[in-house]
């Protein structure tokens, strides 16, 4: 378990990267050889070591190949700032917290999500698997030009997205969600929902034969078609669960989704004006932050972990 003293010291973050990166033995980040020869520290951060590798006589760090390299911040910043994150802080709160400019924090929570995002492991679900869309409010915020083409003046107040449901185009997109019950869930910003948009990730993620909860929605009518089973419930005649076996238990409904969603709407509520860019950056790192499971020191670990490997 990583401690908020091992975070302020700046020896202590380089050690806890070490054992993270290269748990069993140094390895060589280009060839992957355990042929390594230490070289010693590094001129401007004496606690960041150096090495030699035998096998491709190429030189490399602790932080090389990472998110980490080439920032003029020390790595316990970084690190605090990951840590922040994991709290769900904002950009302006965290630049508050490191008592550094909000543009600087911008930048590194962006290249700290997109680590993660990269790297977050493939999820494939199974058994029993609700599926459900949200749509959120996102625009062109910090893109003039994209503003422009809209045909409309920059604003100061929150954007108002269109009523009912949306597209990327109208600036209110979906968010499709599939959730195993008991498992894990995956999220995609998408451009619309229709059959053609929502059938890849449905089958990149979902195993065959998988059964389906899902509302009345005829984006689903295929589903039998593409190798699954499905029950749903018809929202539009005020049915949000049903008991189809007679044992009390109402088992169909997509409520471990909507959910979900409220979660989601808890945790994008400090990012306000989230543009449509990155907005898959900050779904990607909530997905893993929900399945990870974990929070505080614990979630840390694990995201210290994904962005280093």
């Amino acid at each position: 378990m990583i401690t908020i003293h091992q975070l302020l010291d700046n020896a202590k973050c380089f050690e806890t990267v070490r054992v993270l990166r290269w748990p069993e033995t140094v390895t060589c980040p280009h060839c992957g050889s355990d042929q390594i020869t230490r070289q010693g520290k590094d001129d401007t951060q004496p606690e960041r070591q150096r090495y030699g590798c035998k096998g491709c006589q190429r030189k490399f760090d602790d932080l090389t190949d990472t998110v980490f390299a080439g920032h003029h911040q020390p790595l316990k910043i970084w690190v605090l700032c990951l840590y922040f994150m994991g709290l769900n802080l904002s950009n302006t709160q965290i630049a508050h917290e490191l008592d550094l400019n909000e543009d600087d924090v911008q930048q590194m929570t962006q290249q700290l999500r997109s680590g993660i995002v990269a790297k977050k492991p493939a999820v494939i679900l199974e058994g029993e698997v609700e599926c459900d869309e949200v749509y959120v409010v996102a625009g062109h915020k910090g893109q003039p030009d994209a503003v422009k083409k809209k045909g409309r003046k920059s604003r100061r107040n929150r954007l108002k997205g269109a009523r009912w449901r949306g597209t990327l185009e109208k600036e209110k997109p979906p968010i499709f969600g599939m959730i195993q019950r008991g498992g894990q869930v995956v999220i995609h910003m998408l451009e619309n929902v229709q059959q053609v948009t929502i059938k890849p990730f449905i089958q990149s993620t979902i195993a065959p034969g998988t059964l389906i909860y899902t509302d009345e929605y005829a984006i689903y009518d295929r589903l039998e078609q593409w190798g699954y089973s499905r029950k749903s419930v018809c929202h539009g005649a005020g049915e949000y669960a049903r008991d189809e076996d007679g044992d009390g238990f109402y088992e169909v409904h997509v409520n471990t989704m909507e959910g979900f969603w409220s979660l989601l709407r808890s945790w994008l509520r400090p990012h306000r004006g989230i543009s449509q860019t990155y907005l898959p950056l900050y779904l990607g790192f909530f997905e893993f932050v929900h399945n990870a499971k974990k929070r505080g020191k614990a979630l840390l670990s694990s995201l210290l972990e994904l962005i280093i490997s």
